[in-house]
């Protein structure tokens, strides 16, 4: 039996950060405006060059977040840095044009489980008010992205269908959305169904351009970003130390640690345009800042490039 002696992987991989929204929502203590501050500055130190830096939701829903407007505000500055923004209706669209964002994410749920959970409406019924968002977008030359929670499995329902999801796609497809991000917002995924999933969405959506947005709640987010990237993908959203969670899935844990893909992919020559060396001390003093890490295994380890100094001497023997 022959075997092929390498992977299908690309050159380089495009990635964004999402500790700003994903990672700071999660957050039950109340993180100063000022911090959250800190932290994206220091990010934007390290070659990061998109994030998505808050969600335009009702303080009510994510109090964590009510300060999106003034977050937005003070990050004018960072001119280096593609910033979008969490939407979940028109009112929140607006905050967010008004603070200045120039691309929104829209918000749906593969399941409708997970929909009612997340957003208290049905997915269909969540895609039907798009329509004024988008509309709205087109005017004012704001482009938007669209995304798929739970896109592989959804903790009510267990695993989502791949009719389930070309249905949503081609929603998305016929309201001119030309990107959409793939969720693993629980971490049910696993590689062998990334792969199979992803190629299949690709073959029949060509000129989608996908983002896996990946959790590591059982450990496979970076063998499940892999498995992605044999498939050709290239954009990933991924979080600082690991922070995160979804705050309407049980269970549900941070995303995938930048820190960890990063390195991930600089041990395998792919190609990022960030230093991992800056990154590694950004998530010290991040999870300085917050007060804890979500998981991260350059906190615990370092990278493979940091070696110890070897025994000055050995047991004799005998």
């Amino acid at each position: 039996m022959n075997f092929s002696t390498d992977l299908k992987l690309p050159s380089k991989v495009i990635i964004c950060e999402v500790a700003p929204r994903d990672g700071f929502q999660a957050e039950k203590e109340w993180i100063p405006t000022e911090n959250k501050l800190a932290i994206i500055k220091k990010l934007a130190t390290t070659g990061i060059s998109s994030m998505e830096i808050t969600s335009f939701v009702h303080p009510k829903a994510i109090p964590q977040l009510k300060d999106a407007e003034e977050v937005v505000r003070q990050s004018q500055e960072l001119t280096g840095i593609k910033f979008r923004a969490l939407v979940p209706n028109v009112r929140g669209a607006e905050r967010a044009i008004d603070s200045g964002i120039k691309k929104l994410k829209l918000m749906l749920s593969a399941s409708d489980s997970h929909s009612l959970s997340n957003a208290n409406c049905l997915t269909k019924e969540a895609m039907n008010g798009f329509a004024p968002i988008i509309e709205l977008a087109k005017k004012q030359a704001v482009k938007v992205g669209g995304s798929i929670s739970v896109a592989f499995g959804c903790p009510f329902e267990g695993k989502v269908s791949i009719d389930r999801l070309n249905y949503i796609i081609e929603r998305y497809i016929n309201y001119g959305i030309e990107e959409i991000s793939l969720a693993d917002s629980t971490g049910m995924a696993n590689p062998r169904q990334v792969y199979h999933t992803v190629g299949e969405l690709r073959n029949r959506f060509p000129d989608m351009t996908f983002t896996m947005h990946l959790h590591n709640t059982r450990g496979m987010a970076i063998s499940n970003a892999v498995s992605a990237m044999q498939q050709g993908i290239i954009h990933f959203d991924s979080s600082i130390t690991g922070l995160g969670g979804c705050p309407y899935a049980p269970g549900a844990t941070g995303n995938v640690p930048t820190e960890d893909l990063v390195h991930t992919l600089a041990e395998m020559g792919i190609e990022t345009g960030i230093n991992l060396e800056s990154l590694v001390n950004v998530a010290k003093e991040v999870s300085h800042i917050i007060g804890h890490d979500g998981g991260s295994y350059m906190l615990q380890a370092g990278p493979c490039s940091q070696l110890h100094a070897a025994p000055k001497s050995q047991l004799k023997l005998g």
